[in-house]
């Protein structure tokens, strides 16, 4: 599996931690988050990784900001992508077995590290359902 993530300051601790534990289940991660903590434009990290995802060089992508809110909407501009924010291991199900959610968006600010790990957990370990939620997405992308 192939993953990239990215992330602005808020967000730096969070991917080494979610890195560590990836790489330590044998997962490719392709980092494309700034490795400091200095003040950056979080949209300049969330365009390698939405790329990424669109073209199928990642299986999934994540994304940690402070609130999650600005790399979600970034990444929700491109096709193909189905960015969500989420805060808790319930919230993550559901985006991925109703929406098919390719990216996951973690707000640093109101999350735990450990949590942000289970969440990151729960979305890989859980398929989208398709059936009645397919035609839903289908009509996601505009035209």
């Amino acid at each position: 599996m192939n993953i990239s993530i990215g992330n602005d300051h808020a967000g730096t601790d969070y991917k080494f931690a979610i890195i560590q534990h990836l790489e330590s289940k044998g997962i490719t991660v392709k980092n494309y988050g700034t490795d400091a903590n200095d003040s950056v434009d979080y949209p300049d990290f969330v365009h390698p990784v939405a790329q990424d995802v669109r073209d199928k060089a990642a299986d999934f992508g994540i994304l940690i900001c402070g609130s999650a809110n600005g790399v979600a909407m970034t990444a929700n501009k491109y096709q193909e992508v189905r960015a969500g924010l989420c805060w808790n291991k319930e919230i993550v199900e559901l985006t991925r077995q109703h929406n098919n959610a390719n990216i996951l968006c973690i707000p640093a600010r109101y999350t735990a590290i450990a949590q942000a790990i289970a969440m990151v957990d729960t979305f890989l370990n859980t398929e989208f359902e398709g059936g009645r939620h397919q035609n839903r997405v289908d009509k996601i992308p505009a035209c």
